[in-house]
């Protein structure tokens, strides 16, 4: 199917006099999806692949045009939640309800299971690969953090509420969203808690999937205020992407769930909508 490419949106955003962000709404997906949330661009850039929960699948869709390309999984995945890729090609994927890191071997737009992580781990909703070879997992139902080296765990740490999406920040270090803590929290390599952002003025409701700009800016998908958040790499808050209302439209979000974040373009899963939309970022 075509996607809808509607008329650009600015919504600017002033933390301060002299800070500023504009997000442009670009276009929305029309593919049939149901409830995506991680979605991950390939190094390419050519296409985007996104958890599509409802349909216990990797849909692939087109990067540009927002079109649906293919599938996989639909015979074996069980509520499929996020997705990464490794430096060595291949796909991560977390298989939610079948307890376990799916992964796979990429051929263009087709994909081979080759291998699965999942040991002391429960409904894992977050996986990040690596430059090293590690696998960090995170058990929304067992409250953990988990990292493998050659499939064995080597690393863990608790004291999580189903902890979501995993990622880089530009040192190295690791942002975990902590959902149902409502709270960001960044850990060193060795999974030592260096700085937790929650409360005012961050005021998260059920952080889900995010990403970070190389500048260490980040961008969350904040499920339960329908909006995408925008915090400065010192931890400023910048502004929403979305007013708090659900809904469905340029800068109206229900329920959103993923951030893939690539130059100046972000897809967005509006996941209450069944949707992925782009948008075009700026700071100042």
């Amino acid at each position: 199917m075509r996607c809808l490419v509607l008329v650009v949106a600015t919504l600017l955003t002033l933390s301060s006099p002299t800070q500023a962000f504009e997000a442009n709404f670009l276009m929305a997906s029309t593919a049939d999806l149901g409830n995506p949330h991680g979605v991950k661009l390939s190094t390419d850039g050519r296409w985007l692949f996104v958890s599509d929960v409802d349909n216990d699948r990797v849909a692939i869709l087109d990067a540009e045009s927002l079109d649906l390309l293919g599938h996989f999984g639909v015979d074996h995945q069980k509520s499929t939640h996020d997705l990464d890729i490794g430096e060595d090609g291949r796909l991560y994927v977390a298989d939610t309800n079948n307890h376990r890191i799916g992964i796979y071997e990429l051929i263009g737009t087709e994909a081979e299971l080759v291998g699965e992580v999942s040991a002391r781990i429960r409904k894992p909703e977050g996986v990040l690969a690596g430059p090293d070879g590690r696998i960090y997992a995170t058990g929304a139902g067992s409250h953990n953090l988990v990292v493998y080296e050659n499939g064995k765990v080597t690393k863990e740490v608790g004291g999580f509420s189903a902890p979501h999406d995993i990622e880089f920040a530009p040192n190295g270090d690791l942002w975990v969203a902590d959902a149902a803590n409502d709270r960001l929290v960044r850990l060193t390599p060795e999974l030592e808690i260096q700085e937790i952002l929650q409360g005012a003025p961050y005021n998260f409701s059920g952080p889900r999937y995010l990403d970070v700009a190389p500048d260490g800016t980040l961008v969350v998908a904040d499920k339960y205020t329908h909006t995408i958040k925008i915090i400065a790499p010192a931890g400023k808050f910048l502004g929403t992407i979305g007013d708090r209302s659900s809904g469905k439209g340029p800068n109206k979000f229900r329920t959103p769930e993923g951030v893939e974040l690539r130059g100046d373009i972000a897809w967005i899963s509006d996941s209450g909508n069944n949707r992925i939309v782009k948008y075009r970022l700026s700071f100042d």
